[in-house]
Order: structure tokens, then sequence, then C-alpha cells
């Protein structure tokens, strides 16, 4: 049953899903918020970063011509492991990860944070095992040593 979710979301989707789970679990608890001075300017420099992160994985595919798709990585012709890919193999993922992280600092809410784990949990089982998957049926070997010698997120 679980594996049926496997490439099925696209990861923007399960981005504004946790965006939105975040918000509605920070109104429902307004107790719960502690709100600091540097709060918006923290979380602009981490949605900036973020961003970036994540723009940097994507030009990097398009400079190597392969897919920028995540729904089909078996569709994949270039293995690419420079840039950004020589610090993380998912900037992409990263990226978006210190998004949802600005957005927690800017809803300023406990509970918020909670989510982020639940939004590495679910990536990494739904979108990156199986791309992984199908990186290691392309690409073999040289996946395998890059896979080594970097590490998934950070």
């Amino acid at each position: 049953m679980l594996s049926k979710l496997e490439l099925k979301v696209p990861p923007v989707v399960v981005v504004l899903a946790m965006a939105s789970l975040m918000w509605i679990a920070a109104a429902s608890t307004p107790d719960l918020t502690r709100v600091f001075g540097a709060g918006h300017l923290v979380a602009a420099v981490l949605d900036c970063f973020g961003l970036l992160i994540s723009y940097l994985g994507v030009t990097s595919f398009r400079r190597s011509r392969t897919t920028v798709n995540p729904l089909k990585p078996q569709t994949a012709t270039t293995l690419v492991t420079s840039g950004i890919y020589q610090r993380t193999r998912n900037p992409m993922y990263l990226g978006f990860l210190i998004v949802l992280l600005g957005w927690g600092v800017l809803l300023s809410n406990v509970i918020a944070f909670i989510f982020l784990p639940l939004f590495i949990f679910y990536m990494n089982r739904f979108q990156i095992h199986p791309e992984e998957r199908a990186l290691a049926t392309l690409f073999g070997k040289e996946f395998a040593f890059y896979r080594s010698k970097v590490r998934r997120w950070l």
C-alpha cells in the first residue's frame, strides 16, 4: 500500500501541504507561539537561501540536459555530480526543507517545527529512495561511488 505513494506526489505539492499543516498547527495552538525580534529577517534569509539551493540544483540538471521531473527519475540521461551536487545529493529537497524552516521561524510556533522531520521522512521514503533505486539501475557503479562520497541531505 505505502509503495503506491512512491513518486506520485510532486515535491512542490508536498512542500505546500507541509506548509499548510504548519500554519494550521500554529493557528490551532497560539499559546505555543514565541515571537522574537529578528524572526522576519531570519525567516527571509532562510527562505532566500533555501530557494537558492533549490535553484542551483535545477540549473545543474538543466545544464547537464537531464530531466528535472522528480516523478520520472528513470528518464535521467546524466548523473549530475558537479556544482551543488558535490555537497548534497538532493539540493532541491534540501532547499525546500530550508524554506519550510524559514516558514516555521515566521510562524514562531513550536508545534510547526514538528512537521520538518515529517517532511524529511516523507521525502526519504516516497521520493528519494525510489529515485536512488532508479539511479542505481541507470548508473550502477558510478552512482554507488557518488553515493558513498556525498551525503543525501548535508
